[in-house]
């Protein structure tokens, strides 16, 4: 009788022994912290069920006496064992026990008793799901969200938690949509639209996304809407428009346009006789582009000679005045933002994206140039309205 033996291939190691950067990064604080975090949450949920049951722990209850016998009995309830949940936090992933009870209800029968500290079905604390959202906002797609997080949440983080997580979003966003403008002091409007990629149909499709700036009058920069559109025609744009006036904008005191038809349009359908400011950015490029290259330099000279010459004092409202830098500077950093993502899922996304940025701090918008002589009417300072 032969017998046969294999060998292991010691060519090939086994997949389970490769080590990745930062997986043997041990640290006892962290790990001290997180053997207790299991046991301080058990408490807690075990403090508050004896709170509702009004006894401890295989407490027994006391004949009443003379004195309560016309009063309510103190316990509400019975406990009936545990239930294994896992919890994600900040402190990683833990399996606790959550107790459970039935409490007594005015109608003669029992309900099951709910913890409020830890709501029914909750698998993540809020703190968790900042972090993970807060990292989504930042540039990190739904798929490369699990590996930015590895070492805080084990793994434990997939594109479908990153997903539900940002859903979650959605009823700040349909607040802040639907919020009255009528005690906001904006006196000037920075109107513009910028073309994003979404999933439609299954289909790569391009849209516009139609963005409103509003100056305070201390000079505070707020956006105001953005709406997801097929394009930038004169509906859309008025569609906008109209929402602003019908949640109570007031009538702003000046606009300042990139030049755009549908929107010129739409101005002077909503708000006509308001001076406006075509941006002189976007009215350069519209010259360079109608001009033989060999000419380019030559108008260019003559373009600034003019626009530059309006005014000497660098401080004045001028120079924030005369284009649409403030949303264009909005537009590239929500570029930079989705460059992990050429194709965003849908028309709604982009536009809660876009608006999430700023809710979040992840851009701040600081005072325009001249905010102090905002007081001053626009049509008393020296600004070529027809440049």
């Amino acid at each position: 009788m032969t017998s046969h033996t294999t060998k292991p291939d010691s060519a090939q190691p086994a997949a389970e022994t490769v080590l990745n950067l930062f997986d043997n990064w041990f640290d006892p604080i962290e790990a001290g912290v997180r053997n207790r975090v299991r046991e301080f949450i058990e408490t807690m949920m075990e403090d508050e069920l004896e709170a509702a049951l009004s006894r401890p722990r295989y407490a027994r209850v006391a004949p009443p006496s003379s004195e309560e016998a016309g009063k309510p009995k103190s316990v509400t309830g019975h406990r009936h064992g545990h239930r294994s949940r896992s919890l994600l936090g900040t402190f990683g992933q833990v399996d606790i026990a959550v107790p459970r009870a039935r409490l007594n209800t005015p109608e003669g029968k029992t309900a099951e008793w709910k913890s409020k500290a830890l709501r029914a079905y909750q698998r993540r604390t809020l703190a968790a799901d900042a972090v993970i959202a807060g990292t989504y906002l930042a540039g990190t797609n739904t798929r490369r969200v699990r590996r930015a997080l590895m070492a805080l949440f084990g793994g434990a983080v997939g594109k479908d938690t990153v997903s539900r997580t940002w859903r979650k979003v959605k009823s700040d966003w349909d607040a802040w949509n639907a919020r009255s403008l009528a005690d906001e002091p904006i006196v000037r409007l920075i109107l513009d639209g910028t073309v994003v990629r979404v999933r439609l149909d299954r289909k790569a499709t391009a849209i516009s996304l139609l963005v409103v700036l509003g100056v305070r009058a201390d000079g505070q920069k707020v956006l105001l809407a953005i709406k997801s559109m097929g394009g930038e025609s004169v509906e859309a744009w008025r569609s906008v428009l109209d929402d602003l006036t019908r949640r109570g904008l007031r009538r702003p005191e000046f606009l300042i346009v990139d030049g755009a038809a549908g929107l010129d349009s739409a101005i002077a359908a909503a708000w006509d006789g308001v001076p406006v400011q075509r941006c002189t950015v976007h009215k350069h490029r519209n010259l360079l582009a109608h001009a033989p290259e060999r000419m380019h330099d030559e108008i260019t000279a003559d373009y600034n000679d003019m626009i530059y010459a309006l005014t000497a004092d660098e401080t004045s409202q001028w120079r924030s005045a005369r284009t649409t830098n403030a949303i264009e500077r909005l537009h590239e950093e929500f570029k930079r933002r989705i460059k992990t993502q050429t194709v965003l899922p849908s028309a709604d996304t982009a536009a809660m994206l876009f608006w999430a940025l700023l809710a979040s701090g992840q851009i701040n918008m600081r005072k325009v140039d001249g905010w102090q002589t905002l007081a001053i009417k626009p049509i008393a300072q020296p600004i070529d309205l027809a440049a």
